[in-house]
Protein backbone atom coordinates (compact mmCIF):
# COMPACT_ATOMS: atom_id res chain seq x y z
CA UNK A 1 0.00 0.00 0.00
CA UNK A 2 2.84 2.20 0.56
CA UNK A 3 3.82 1.79 -2.82
CA UNK A 4 0.28 3.87 -3.97
CA UNK A 5 1.07 6.71 -2.03
CA UNK A 6 3.02 9.69 -3.06
CA UNK A 7 6.18 10.10 -1.23
CA UNK A 8 5.01 13.69 0.21
CA UNK A 9 2.58 11.99 1.92
CA UNK A 10 3.82 9.20 2.95
CA UNK A 11 6.27 11.57 4.84
CA UNK A 12 3.78 13.27 6.19
CA UNK A 13 2.20 10.18 7.36
CA UNK A 14 5.56 9.02 9.01
CA UNK A 15 6.02 12.19 10.62
CA UNK A 16 2.69 11.96 12.33
CA UNK A 17 2.87 8.32 13.48
CA UNK A 18 6.04 9.45 14.65
CA UNK A 19 4.62 12.34 16.75
CA UNK A 20 1.58 9.61 17.93
CA UNK A 21 4.49 7.49 19.36
CA UNK A 22 6.51 9.74 21.28
CA UNK A 23 3.30 11.31 22.74
CA UNK A 24 2.55 7.79 23.61
CA UNK A 25 5.43 7.09 25.05
CA UNK A 26 5.81 10.34 27.11
CA UNK A 27 2.47 9.46 28.63
CA UNK A 28 3.76 6.06 29.85
CA UNK A 29 6.97 7.59 31.02
CA UNK A 30 4.85 10.38 33.06
CA UNK A 31 2.75 7.37 34.83
CA UNK A 32 5.67 5.38 35.65
CA UNK A 33 6.70 8.47 37.57
CA UNK A 34 3.96 9.02 39.11
CA UNK A 35 3.84 5.39 40.57
CA UNK A 36 7.06 5.80 41.66
CA UNK A 37 5.83 8.97 43.60
CA UNK A 38 3.13 7.01 44.96
CA UNK A 39 5.45 4.25 45.79
CA UNK A 40 7.65 7.11 47.75
CA UNK A 41 4.60 8.55 49.04
CA UNK A 42 3.34 4.99 51.04
CA UNK A 43 6.33 4.32 52.45
CA UNK A 44 6.48 7.61 53.92
CA UNK A 45 2.83 7.14 55.53
CA UNK A 46 3.77 4.02 56.72
CA UNK A 47 7.02 4.79 58.19
CA UNK A 48 4.99 7.75 60.43
CA UNK A 49 2.08 5.89 61.02
CA UNK A 50 -0.44 7.69 60.12
CA UNK A 51 -4.09 7.14 59.21
CA UNK A 52 -5.51 6.05 55.53
CA UNK A 53 -9.53 7.38 54.67
CA UNK A 54 -9.63 8.45 58.20
CA UNK A 55 -8.76 5.26 60.06
CA UNK A 56 -6.20 4.79 62.63
CA UNK A 57 -4.34 1.50 61.71
CA UNK A 58 -1.63 0.19 63.02
CA UNK A 59 2.23 0.09 61.50
CA UNK A 60 1.70 -3.33 60.09
CA UNK A 61 -1.77 -3.04 58.68
CA UNK A 62 -0.99 0.34 57.12
CA UNK A 63 1.80 -0.79 55.29
CA UNK A 64 0.02 -4.07 53.80
CA UNK A 65 -2.78 -2.02 53.05
CA UNK A 66 -0.37 0.55 51.57
CA UNK A 67 1.39 -1.92 49.87
CA UNK A 68 -1.91 -3.78 47.94
CA UNK A 69 -3.46 -0.62 46.82
CA UNK A 70 -0.38 0.85 45.62
CA UNK A 71 0.17 -2.37 43.81
CA UNK A 72 -3.35 -2.44 42.68
CA UNK A 73 -2.60 0.90 40.94
CA UNK A 74 0.71 0.68 39.33
CA UNK A 75 -0.45 -2.65 37.92
CA UNK A 76 -3.38 -0.86 36.31
CA UNK A 77 -1.17 1.76 35.48
CA UNK A 78 1.21 -0.34 33.87
CA UNK A 79 -1.40 -2.84 32.04
CA UNK A 80 -3.16 0.11 30.76
CA UNK A 81 -0.57 2.29 29.47
CA UNK A 82 2.36 0.00 28.53
CA UNK A 83 -0.72 -2.10 26.80
CA UNK A 84 -1.87 0.88 24.61
CA UNK A 85 1.83 1.92 24.13
CA UNK A 86 3.49 -1.10 23.37
CA UNK A 87 1.20 -1.61 20.80
CA UNK A 88 0.75 1.43 18.73
CA UNK A 89 4.69 2.36 19.17
CA UNK A 90 5.10 -1.36 17.70
CA UNK A 91 3.04 -0.36 14.97
CA UNK A 92 4.42 2.28 13.70
CA UNK A 93 8.13 2.28 15.12
CA UNK A 94 8.61 -0.15 12.54
CA UNK A 95 7.57 2.18 9.31
CA UNK A 96 10.21 4.81 10.68
CA UNK A 97 12.70 2.05 11.51
CA UNK A 98 13.19 0.97 7.91
CA UNK A 99 13.38 4.28 6.45
CA UNK A 100 16.47 4.91 9.09
CA UNK A 101 18.30 1.71 8.70
CA UNK A 102 18.21 0.20 5.25
CA UNK A 103 20.19 -3.57 4.57
CA UNK A 104 22.74 -2.89 2.60
CA UNK A 105 24.47 -6.24 1.71
CA UNK A 106 24.25 -9.59 3.01
CA UNK A 107 27.77 -11.68 3.17
CA UNK A 108 27.20 -15.62 2.14
CA UNK A 109 29.24 -18.16 2.18
CA UNK A 110 30.03 -19.88 5.63
CA UNK A 111 28.92 -23.14 6.46
CA UNK A 112 27.71 -23.02 9.72
CA UNK A 113 26.52 -20.12 12.26
CA UNK A 114 28.60 -17.02 12.15
CA UNK A 115 29.43 -16.07 16.11
CA UNK A 116 30.96 -12.97 15.54
CA UNK A 117 31.86 -10.06 13.06
CA UNK A 118 34.25 -7.21 13.40
CA UNK A 119 36.03 -4.44 11.14
CA UNK A 120 39.48 -3.61 10.44
CA UNK A 121 40.85 -0.33 12.12
CA UNK A 122 43.30 0.33 9.43
CA UNK A 123 43.37 0.47 5.78
CA UNK A 124 42.30 -1.33 3.56
CA UNK A 125 38.68 -1.83 5.52
CA UNK A 126 37.40 -5.46 5.50
CA UNK A 127 34.97 -7.24 7.63
CA UNK A 128 36.08 -10.06 9.36
CA UNK A 129 33.56 -12.99 10.54
CA UNK A 130 34.16 -16.54 12.99
CA UNK A 131 32.48 -19.36 12.43
CA UNK A 132 31.49 -23.02 13.96
CA UNK A 133 32.67 -24.33 10.49
CA UNK A 134 36.05 -23.77 11.86
CA UNK A 135 37.17 -20.87 9.28
CA UNK A 136 37.58 -17.08 9.32
CA UNK A 137 36.82 -15.17 6.94
CA UNK A 138 37.67 -11.61 5.48
CA UNK A 139 34.83 -9.79 3.04
CA UNK A 140 34.77 -6.71 0.82
CA UNK A 141 32.07 -4.39 2.57
CA UNK A 142 31.25 -2.80 -0.75
CA UNK A 143 31.36 -5.70 -2.96
CA UNK A 144 29.92 -8.76 -0.12
CA UNK A 145 32.81 -10.66 -1.77
CA UNK A 146 35.26 -12.89 0.05
CA UNK A 147 38.74 -11.84 0.05
CA UNK A 148 40.69 -14.00 2.67
CA UNK A 149 39.97 -17.71 4.30
CA UNK A 150 41.75 -18.56 7.32
CA UNK A 151 41.65 -22.41 8.11
CA UNK A 152 43.95 -22.91 10.80
CA UNK A 153 42.28 -23.54 13.61
CA UNK A 154 40.90 -27.43 14.03
CA UNK A 155 37.62 -26.62 16.23
CA UNK A 156 34.92 -23.62 15.94
CA UNK A 157 36.19 -20.17 15.64
CA UNK A 158 34.89 -18.25 18.17
CA UNK A 159 35.98 -14.70 18.06
CA UNK A 160 37.83 -12.04 16.13
CA UNK A 161 39.36 -9.03 15.99
CA UNK A 162 42.03 -6.82 13.94
CA UNK A 163 45.06 -5.37 15.35
CA UNK A 164 45.05 -1.62 15.36
CA UNK A 165 47.74 -0.40 13.01
CA UNK A 166 48.98 -3.45 10.89
CA UNK A 167 47.35 -6.18 8.87
CA UNK A 168 46.96 -8.99 11.72
CA UNK A 169 43.96 -10.69 12.85
CA UNK A 170 43.30 -12.16 16.42
CA UNK A 171 40.74 -15.50 16.81
CA UNK A 172 40.12 -17.62 19.19
CA UNK A 173 38.63 -21.09 19.14
CA UNK A 174 37.36 -23.81 20.31
CA UNK A 175 40.38 -26.05 19.90
CA UNK A 176 41.87 -24.58 22.78
CA UNK A 177 44.06 -21.94 21.06
CA UNK A 178 44.41 -18.60 19.77
CA UNK A 179 46.10 -17.64 16.57
CA UNK A 180 47.29 -14.65 15.62
CA UNK A 181 47.97 -14.30 11.07
CA UNK A 182 48.36 -12.05 8.75
CA UNK A 183 46.60 -11.48 5.51
CA UNK A 184 47.20 -9.58 2.57
CA UNK A 185 43.84 -8.25 0.98
CA UNK A 186 43.20 -6.63 -3.01
CA UNK A 187 39.84 -4.74 -2.81
CA UNK A 188 37.92 -5.62 -5.84
CA UNK A 189 36.18 -2.31 -7.62
CA UNK A 190 33.28 -1.23 -6.10
CA UNK A 191 29.78 -2.07 -8.04
CA UNK A 192 26.21 0.09 -7.17
CA UNK A 193 24.77 -0.76 -4.01
CA UNK A 194 21.07 -2.07 -4.65
CA UNK A 195 18.17 0.20 -2.60
CA UNK A 196 16.39 -2.04 -0.56
CA UNK A 197 14.63 -0.03 1.14
CA UNK A 198 11.16 -0.71 -1.10
CA UNK A 199 11.79 -4.65 -0.89
CA UNK A 200 9.28 -4.87 1.92
CA UNK A 201 5.87 -4.33 1.75
CA UNK A 202 5.71 -4.37 5.75
CA UNK A 203 7.01 -5.94 9.09
CA UNK A 204 5.91 -9.57 8.37
CA UNK A 205 6.56 -11.34 11.41
CA UNK A 206 6.84 -14.68 9.95
CA UNK A 207 8.50 -17.61 11.72
CA UNK A 208 11.28 -19.10 9.26
CA UNK A 209 12.52 -22.45 9.71
CA UNK A 210 16.25 -24.01 8.58
CA UNK A 211 15.04 -24.13 5.14
CA UNK A 212 14.61 -20.68 5.31
CA UNK A 213 17.92 -19.34 5.13
CA UNK A 214 20.15 -18.44 2.17
CA UNK A 215 20.40 -21.51 -0.63
CA UNK A 216 24.74 -22.10 -0.50
CA UNK A 217 25.83 -23.63 -3.66
CA UNK A 218 28.60 -24.81 -2.97
CA UNK A 219 31.48 -22.93 -0.64
CA UNK A 220 32.19 -19.39 -1.99
CA UNK A 221 35.33 -19.08 -0.28
CA UNK A 222 36.96 -22.17 -1.60
CA UNK A 223 38.07 -19.91 -4.48
CA UNK A 224 39.78 -17.09 -2.51
CA UNK A 225 43.32 -16.94 -0.89
CA UNK A 226 43.63 -19.31 1.96
CA UNK A 227 45.23 -18.76 5.17
CA UNK A 228 46.24 -22.16 7.53
CA UNK A 229 49.31 -21.13 9.31
CA UNK A 230 48.87 -18.71 11.99
CA UNK A 231 51.93 -16.25 12.86
CA UNK A 232 52.05 -17.28 16.61
CA UNK A 233 49.87 -19.63 18.41
CA UNK A 234 48.48 -19.11 22.06
CA UNK A 235 48.41 -22.83 23.98
CA UNK A 236 48.24 -21.81 27.67
CA UNK A 237 44.34 -22.30 28.20
CA UNK A 238 42.87 -25.89 28.78
CA UNK A 239 39.33 -25.34 27.81
CA UNK A 240 37.49 -23.35 25.26
CA UNK A 241 38.48 -19.84 24.22
CA UNK A 242 35.58 -17.66 23.17
CA UNK A 243 36.98 -14.86 22.95
CA UNK A 244 40.19 -12.84 22.16
CA UNK A 245 41.09 -8.94 22.04
CA UNK A 246 43.84 -6.84 21.46
CA UNK A 247 45.55 -4.25 24.38
CA UNK A 248 45.71 -1.06 23.22
CA UNK A 249 48.80 -0.69 20.77
CA UNK A 250 48.99 -4.08 20.11
CA UNK A 251 52.10 -5.67 21.94
CA UNK A 252 49.69 -7.97 23.81
CA UNK A 253 46.45 -9.79 23.51
CA UNK A 254 43.76 -11.51 26.03
CA UNK A 255 41.96 -14.39 25.77
CA UNK A 256 39.04 -15.38 27.92
CA UNK A 257 38.35 -19.57 28.08
CA UNK A 258 35.86 -21.73 29.31
CA UNK A 259 38.37 -23.10 31.85
CA UNK A 260 37.23 -20.28 33.67
CA UNK A 261 40.50 -17.83 33.65
CA UNK A 262 41.70 -14.74 31.49
CA UNK A 263 45.35 -15.11 29.95
CA UNK A 264 47.40 -11.87 29.15
CA UNK A 265 50.29 -12.73 26.36
CA UNK A 266 53.01 -11.08 24.60
CA UNK A 267 52.35 -10.81 21.58
CA UNK A 268 56.44 -10.70 20.12
CA UNK A 269 57.46 -13.87 22.71
CA UNK A 270 53.71 -15.92 22.49
CA UNK A 271 54.78 -16.15 26.20
CA UNK A 272 51.86 -16.00 28.83
CA UNK A 273 52.52 -12.88 30.91
CA UNK A 274 49.28 -13.23 33.54
CA UNK A 275 46.77 -15.73 34.06
CA UNK A 276 43.68 -13.78 35.29
CA UNK A 277 41.60 -16.05 38.06
CA UNK A 278 38.85 -15.21 39.92
CA UNK A 279 35.34 -16.05 37.93
CA UNK A 280 33.54 -19.21 39.60
CA UNK A 281 32.09 -20.26 35.92
CA UNK A 282 33.08 -20.30 32.78
CA UNK A 283 33.96 -17.29 30.85
CA UNK A 284 31.77 -15.44 27.99
CA UNK A 285 33.26 -12.67 26.65
CA UNK A 286 36.71 -10.05 27.02
CA UNK A 287 37.30 -6.48 25.63
CA UNK A 288 39.91 -4.04 26.32
CA UNK A 289 40.20 -0.37 26.55
CA UNK A 290 40.21 1.45 23.45
CA UNK A 291 43.04 3.94 25.16
CA UNK A 292 43.83 2.60 28.35
CA UNK A 293 45.32 -0.63 29.87
CA UNK A 294 41.87 -1.80 30.79
CA UNK A 295 40.33 -5.28 30.21
CA UNK A 296 36.89 -6.18 30.97
CA UNK A 297 35.63 -9.90 31.51
CA UNK A 298 32.54 -11.35 31.39
CA UNK A 299 31.47 -14.87 32.58
CA UNK A 300 28.49 -17.03 33.36
CA UNK A 301 28.77 -16.34 37.16
CA UNK A 302 26.74 -13.30 36.58
CA UNK A 303 29.53 -10.99 37.05
CA UNK A 304 32.17 -9.00 34.82
CA UNK A 305 35.45 -8.44 35.89
CA UNK A 306 37.59 -5.15 35.62
CA UNK A 307 41.28 -5.82 35.36
CA UNK A 308 43.79 -2.72 35.61
CA UNK A 309 47.13 -2.78 33.87
CA UNK A 310 48.27 0.53 34.00
CA UNK A 311 50.30 0.42 36.88
CA UNK A 312 52.58 -2.35 36.00
CA UNK A 313 53.43 -3.32 39.60
CA UNK A 314 49.95 -3.51 40.51
CA UNK A 315 47.36 -5.28 38.65
CA UNK A 316 44.01 -4.42 40.37
CA UNK A 317 40.48 -5.94 39.88
CA UNK A 318 36.57 -4.81 40.66
CA UNK A 319 33.87 -7.15 40.49
CA UNK A 320 30.43 -6.05 39.38
CA UNK A 321 27.28 -7.74 40.72
CA UNK A 322 24.48 -6.29 39.07
CA UNK A 323 23.00 -9.38 36.34
CA UNK A 324 20.68 -12.24 37.75
CA UNK A 325 22.07 -15.05 35.07
CA UNK A 326 24.79 -14.99 32.87
CA UNK A 327 26.92 -11.90 30.97
CA UNK A 328 27.08 -12.58 27.94
CA UNK A 329 29.49 -9.75 27.11
CA UNK A 330 30.67 -6.45 28.66
CA UNK A 331 32.26 -3.60 26.52
CA UNK A 332 33.77 -0.36 26.84
CA UNK A 333 32.33 2.86 25.77
CA UNK A 334 33.73 6.53 25.83
CA UNK A 335 34.95 8.25 29.39
CA UNK A 336 34.59 5.49 32.23
CA UNK A 337 31.55 3.60 31.44
CA UNK A 338 30.92 -0.04 30.42
CA UNK A 339 27.60 -1.61 28.74
CA UNK A 340 27.09 -5.21 30.05
CA UNK A 341 24.06 -7.64 28.66
CA UNK A 342 23.14 -10.60 30.14
CA UNK A 343 20.87 -13.84 29.73
CA UNK A 344 18.31 -12.08 32.09
CA UNK A 345 17.27 -10.05 29.06
CA UNK A 346 18.63 -6.58 30.68
CA UNK A 347 21.41 -4.43 29.38
CA UNK A 348 22.94 -2.09 32.67
CA UNK A 349 25.71 1.25 31.40
CA UNK A 350 27.69 1.41 34.33
CA UNK A 351 30.49 4.38 35.97
CA UNK A 352 33.40 2.53 36.54
CA UNK A 353 34.24 5.04 39.40
CA UNK A 354 30.74 3.97 41.09
CA UNK A 355 30.54 -0.03 41.06
CA UNK A 356 27.69 -0.15 43.22
CA UNK A 357 24.54 0.46 40.84
CA UNK A 358 24.31 0.85 37.20
CA UNK A 359 23.42 4.41 36.26
CA UNK A 360 20.80 2.90 33.24
CA UNK A 361 19.27 -0.37 33.08
CA UNK A 362 17.47 -1.34 29.63
CA UNK A 363 14.84 -4.16 30.17
CA UNK A 364 14.26 -5.82 26.96
CA UNK A 365 12.11 -9.42 25.94
CA UNK A 366 14.42 -11.52 25.02
CA UNK A 367 18.37 -12.67 26.14
CA UNK A 368 21.14 -10.42 25.01
CA UNK A 369 24.24 -11.37 22.97
CA UNK A 370 27.39 -9.51 22.14
CA UNK A 371 26.71 -6.38 22.13
CA UNK A 372 28.55 -3.12 20.70
CA UNK A 373 28.62 0.49 21.15
CA UNK A 374 28.85 3.15 18.41
CA UNK A 375 31.34 4.50 20.37
CA UNK A 376 31.10 8.47 18.81
CA UNK A 377 27.29 8.70 19.06
CA UNK A 378 26.97 6.49 21.77
CA UNK A 379 24.61 4.14 20.27
CA UNK A 380 24.29 0.53 21.58
CA UNK A 381 23.51 -2.56 19.44
CA UNK A 382 21.68 -4.98 21.12
CA UNK A 383 21.60 -8.25 19.00
CA UNK A 384 19.15 -10.94 20.64
CA UNK A 385 18.30 -14.61 21.01
CA UNK A 386 14.62 -13.86 19.31
CA UNK A 387 16.29 -12.52 15.85
CA UNK A 388 15.38 -9.49 16.57
CA UNK A 389 18.57 -6.45 16.61
CA UNK A 390 17.51 -2.99 18.93
CA UNK A 391 19.38 0.36 19.00
CA UNK A 392 19.33 2.27 22.06
CA UNK A 393 21.22 5.55 23.68
CA UNK A 394 23.52 5.62 26.49
CA UNK A 395 20.30 6.31 29.11
CA UNK A 396 18.08 3.44 27.80
CA UNK A 397 15.89 5.24 25.48
CA UNK A 398 14.82 2.99 22.39
CA UNK A 399 15.90 4.41 19.21
CA UNK A 400 15.10 1.52 16.71
CA UNK A 401 14.53 -2.02 15.67
CA UNK A 402 16.36 -3.27 12.61
CA UNK A 403 13.91 -5.11 9.46
CA UNK A 404 13.29 -7.96 9.77
CA UNK A 405 10.79 -10.16 7.61
CA UNK A 406 10.64 -13.13 5.80
CA UNK A 407 12.97 -11.56 2.73
CA UNK A 408 15.10 -9.04 4.91
CA UNK A 409 16.95 -9.44 8.06
CA UNK A 410 18.03 -12.75 10.11
CA UNK A 411 16.36 -15.90 10.11
CA UNK A 412 17.66 -17.64 13.35
CA UNK A 413 19.32 -16.05 16.61
CA UNK A 414 21.55 -13.11 16.11
CA UNK A 415 24.98 -13.75 17.64
CA UNK A 416 27.04 -10.06 17.28
CA UNK A 417 27.06 -7.09 16.05
CA UNK A 418 29.84 -4.44 15.17
CA UNK A 419 29.94 -0.47 14.35
CA UNK A 420 32.12 0.70 11.55
CA UNK A 421 31.77 4.17 12.74
CA UNK A 422 34.04 5.68 9.71
CA UNK A 423 32.80 3.54 6.44
CA UNK A 424 30.73 5.84 4.08
CA UNK A 425 28.73 2.76 3.35
CA UNK A 426 28.10 0.09 6.11
CA UNK A 427 28.46 1.28 9.60
CA UNK A 428 26.63 -1.38 11.67
CA UNK A 429 27.40 -5.58 11.07
CA UNK A 430 25.37 -8.43 12.56
CA UNK A 431 25.83 -11.86 12.12
CA UNK A 432 24.02 -14.86 13.71
CA UNK A 433 23.41 -18.75 12.85
CA UNK A 434 21.23 -18.17 9.94
CA UNK A 435 25.05 -18.21 8.28
CA UNK A 436 25.08 -14.99 7.01
CA UNK A 437 26.37 -11.29 8.15
CA UNK A 438 24.72 -8.38 7.16
CA UNK A 439 25.71 -4.62 6.72
CA UNK A 440 23.31 -1.63 7.19
CA UNK A 441 23.54 1.90 6.71
CA UNK A 442 22.06 3.05 9.99
CA UNK A 443 20.76 7.27 9.08
CA UNK A 444 22.79 8.15 12.40
CA UNK A 445 21.72 11.85 12.29
CA UNK A 446 17.69 11.03 11.74
CA UNK A 447 17.63 8.28 13.93
CA UNK A 448 18.45 10.65 16.82
CA UNK A 449 16.03 13.50 15.91
CA UNK A 450 13.40 10.25 16.43
CA UNK A 451 14.36 10.37 19.41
Amino acid sequence: MDSKLPSSVRSTLLELFGQIEREFENLYIENLELRREIDTLNERLAGEGQAIDGAELSKGQLKTKASHSTSQLSQKLKTTYKASTSKIVSSFKTTTSRAICQLVKEYIGHRDGIWDVSVARTQPIVLGTASADHTALLWSIETGKCLVKYAGHVGSVNSIKFHPSEQLALTASGDQTAHIWRYVVQLPTPQPVADTSQQISGEDEIECSDKDEPDIDGDVSSDCPTVRVPLTSLKSHQGVVIAADWLVGGKQVVTASWDRTANLYDVETSELVHSLTGHDQELTHCCTHPTQRLVVTSSRDTTFRLWDFRDPSIHSVNVFQGHTDTVTSAVFTVGDNVVSGSDDRTVKVWDLKNMRSPIATIRTDSAINRINVCVGQKIIALPHDNRQVRLFDMSGVRLARLPRSSRQGHRRMVCCSAWSEDHPICNLFTCGFDRQAIGWNINIPALLQEK
